[in-house]
């Protein structure tokens, strides 16, 4: 998947995925700090400053997911069975991917599914000619009510194995699962629980909702992946200048969710930068980009239309990219529905009280010159408002959303020189107002990218990039401050290889780095790795 040449997140969340890594002792650097002059056949595993997965000090119950060797586009096709010996109420479930891959190969995108509900995305790194393991964890708690029956699980990750690419993706994947229960609160506070009552999935693009649901979170893994110029959208341009990637209406992207026909939600997509992005393969070779190993769904809070969505009826729901024509390949958008009930009530009623949608805006303007140089501001904004009526008295939703994206992207003829200094915000704001104090919480997301890929005289290729994915949560009851978290983990790296040469003549040096920082009101986290030609020299806390 190279590139061309030329609801709000609280702390407990944050905190509850991730991918695994071994540690050589917090705070310690590793043993091996001389890193070789350039990268050999080997390198370090691949891992991330991500925290690992919080689990229960409790006794648990382990079954195998899925199991398979993928070496071309074949599914792994299985069954699951709930674990016997740990009830059907958990406190925790937690999700394990063990992989290993040797040779040569290109990066791959994955999904599983279980029950057709799909609990996790990922890609994987490229291997070394000696070989590769890695592992991710998972927090799937809030898919405990697929867990609960036998299901079909279905798992790809796609790939390619001839006389040139021979790296074969082994993987297994674990479920754990803690007995207990997150316990519902008590009916003076009337809040859901922490899981779903309900995992639902469309059903021919319609959606049917139990008729007493009272909270509704919609969840779509956005990608854009499969080849072609949409897994590195950030960087496309209108059809008017002279670049490689074009789309009609620049590098612009949203994804919307409607509900018959009527918008319902707006979200940035996170630029994801897969193993093999930037046309520098070294930058990732140990570290991987934010994300890349564990997709995050985008979380639309759909409770506003709850009075709609219980009458009993199907309901179309459609997933849209902006920017991208009606029917073109390029992205993937399967979505989950998660359903709350009110327990005390057969049928939950209510209305759509507010639905405002500001103008899209989108510009892109091109300079052309020895640098070409394209300015794109793009931006939108949704309020929508509902209630529903319960047996804990009238509660009202408001779910405002403003996006903003801005980005300059300049390239020289022949994109020998190609670059992006790109910033995209969403910001989101839930107001519960019913049976108590009115609760708020707003999130403040920015993701940014600022990175460029040169190509010598002399074929050597060089790459300079920085990554960033940030969040601030704020939570409020009637206008205190009850919670807050802040999320920050910053990407660097810095590689260069010779191209269009045998891979032993590459010559290839790399230095990247991760700042993985997290802290807040329920506590901190602080984590930074850097390697060096592929050698890990340092590991340590940042506090």
């Amino acid at each position: 998947m190279s590139m061309l040449t030329g609801a709000a997140l609280v702390v407990s969340v944050l905190l509850g995925a991730g991918p695994a890594s071994a540690r050589t002792g917090v705070g310690s650097p590793p043993a091996a700090v001389n890193p070789p002059a350039e990268f050999g056949t080997d390198w370090h595993d691949p891992l991330t400053a991500a925290p690992p997965v919080a689990r229960p000090d409790s006794r648990s119950c382990r079954i195998t997911l899925a199991e398979a060797q993928f070496r071309d586009f074949t599914p792994y096709r299985g069954t699951y069975t709930p674990p016997s010996a740990c009830g059907d109420r958990w406190s925790k479930v937690v999700l394990r991917l063990d992989g290993k891959v040797k040779g040569r190969q290109f990066d791959r995108l994955g999904y599983l599914h279980v029950g057709g509900v799909e609990i996790f995305r990922t890609s994987t790194p490229e291997p070394s000619p000696d070989g590769i393991e890695w592992s991710v964890e998972k927090d799937v708690t809030r898919y405990s009510d697929t867990f609960r029956r036998d299901r079909d699980v279905e798992m790809l990750i796609g790939n390619v194995v001839d006389g040139t690419y021979t790296g074969v993706i082994d993987v297994k994947v674990t479920l754990t699962f803690y007995p207990g229960s997150s316990a519902r609160a008590s009916e003076h506070t009337g809040r859901p629980a922490s899981a779903p009552d309900r995992v639902l999935t469309l059903q021919d693009g319609t959606l049917t909702t139990p008729r007493n649901s009272e909270r509704i979170i919609a969840e779509v893994y956005a990608t854009g992946s499969g080849g072609g110029c949409e897994e590195f959208w950030y960087l496309t341009v209108p059809d008017s200048a002279p670049y490689s990637c074009k789309a009609a209406g620049g590098p612009y992207r949203e994804v919307q969710i409607t509900v018959d026909g009527r918008l319902a939600g707006i979200a940035a997509p996170f630029p994801t930068v897969w193993t093999g992005g930037w046309s520098n393969p070294f930058l990732w070779y140990v570290i991987s980009g934010p994300r890349a190993f564990d997709v995050k769904p985008i979380e639309y809070d759909l409770t506003p239309f709850a009075g709609i969505l219980d009458d009993g009826r199907p309901h179309r729901v459609e997933v849209s990219v902006v920017g991208v024509p009606v029917g073109q390949s390029g992205w993937s958008v399967p979505v989950n529905v998660l359903v709350w009930q009110d327990t005390k009530s057969a049928r939950v009623t209510g209305r759509l009280t507010v639905h405002r949608a500001g103008d899209l805006t989108n510009s892109s303007v091109h300079t052309p010159g020895s640098e070409h140089r394209l300015n794109t501001e793009g931006g939108h904004r949704l309020t929508v408002a509902g209630y529903v009526d319960t047996s804990h008295g009238r509660v009202t939703t408001t779910v405002s959303r403003t996006l903003a994206n801005t980005s300059v992207h300049r390239w020289t003829d022949g994109e020998n020189s190609d670059g992006l200094d790109a910033t995209w915000t969403d910001d989101e704001s839930v107001t519960v107002d019913g049976y108590g104090p009115a609760r708020t919480s707003r999130t403040h997301r920015t993701y940014a990218m600022d990175g460029t890929t040169t190509l010598g005289a002399d074929g050597r290729l060089r790459t300079v990039l920085t990554l960033g994915d940030r969040a601030t949560v704020v939570e409020t009851h009637d206008g205190r401050r009850t919670a807050w978290s802040r999320l920050d983990d910053t990407y660097t790296g810095d590689a260069a290889y010779t191209s269009n040469v045998p891979r032993e003549q590459r010559h290839a040096v790399g230095t990247t780095s991760e700042r993985y920082r997290l802290y807040g009101s329920e506590g901190c986290y602080d984590r930074r790795l850097t390697t060096v030609q592929g050698v890990l020299t340092e590991d340590r806390d940042g506090w």
